[in-house]
């Protein structure tokens, strides 16, 4: 691919970014913001938690940033010390350029995230594209995970092709079109003005990315042996649900699943069950 950047204009760049920081100056918890050096350049993360505590990773999906883990921090950090790292190359504070899915450049980029921050092991909670990075990484670096949990993940079972043509026709019907095809990612539950009216931002300004997610290969799969859960939605727009949580039960047989029936791509607010695995001995 031709290395593409995540914001259509300096001007959006700067719009996105002044609603991040409204967003982080209303956060309950107590929180550092921390910028760490890659070989690809700059990532940020948000941390909380006490820093002697066990090591949790939080990775967003495309399209958004880690404002998106804001309330499920209130949980983890108790317990945890969270690190919520914006992805390079969305629309988020790491750096701009986007990183190519193929090779091993993206796991590379998590590493020195991961050696930035002094973590040699940590459990990681990744939705859609940070879910496909968590594997990714783990597949790569297993002596560095110590739980995996998978919210809707991509690389696992096949995109739907006909989403696609369904964004496409909302689309066209302007903002009223927008909002419902957002409403329709999320399982048909509406979402809170203030997440609406930020994702609508987003989409104004970021170049989304069209290439496909790789699959991973049943060889790479059958690799991972570290305790791992996988939550999908069953009315997912996006991907094939069902044959996402087949195919890694098949291949990754200690692994748990959960099927949700009423939600869709947008899994949100699995603090309680997110924290009961990862606190089972």
């Amino acid at each position: 691919m031709t290395n593409t950047y995540a914001f259509k204009t300096t001007e959006g760049k700067n719009a996105v970014y002044k609603a991040y920081d409204d967003f982080l100056s209303n956060m309950r918890v107590a929180h550092e913001e921390v910028n760490v050096d890659t070989r690809f350049g700059k990532a940020f993360v948000i941390a909380a938690g006490q820093k002697d505590a066990p090591v949790l990773v939080l990775l967003h999906g495309s399209g958004m940033n880690s404002v998106m883990w804001i309330e499920d921090m209130d949980k983890y950090y108790e317990n945890y010390r969270v690190y919520a790292v914006d992805l390079q190359g969305e629309p988020g504070k790491s750096g701009d350029k986007q990183i190519p899915f193929k090779g091993s450049d993206f796991d590379n980029w998590l590493h020195d995230v991961f050696v930035g921050l002094s973590i040699q092991k940590a459990s990681i909670v990744g939705i859609s594209l940070g879910a496909w990075l968590s594997l990714k990484f783990a597949i790569a670096n297993p002596q560095m995970v110590e739980k995996l949990v998978l919210l809707c993940p991509a690389g696992v079972g096949t995109q739907k092709t006909s989403f696609a043509f369904v964004s496409l026709f909302y689309l066209l019907l302007g903002d009223k079109g927008i909002e419902q095809l957002y409403y329709k990612v999320n399982g048909g539950k509406p979402l809170p003005r203030v997440i609406m009216d930020y994702q609508k931002l987003i989409g104004q300004n970021f170049n989304f990315r069209r290439e496909k997610i790789p699959l991973f290969s049943d060889a790479e799969l059958t690799q991972l042996t570290m305790p791992s859960i996988l939550f999908v939605g069953r009315k997912d727009v996006i991907f094939h649900s069902l044959k996402t949580a087949q195919r890694y039960e098949k291949l990754v047989p200690n692994a748990e699943i959960a099927v949700l029936q009423e939600a869709g791509h947008t899994l949100i607010g699995l603090a309680d069950d997110i924290l009961l695995f990862l606190q089972k001995k």
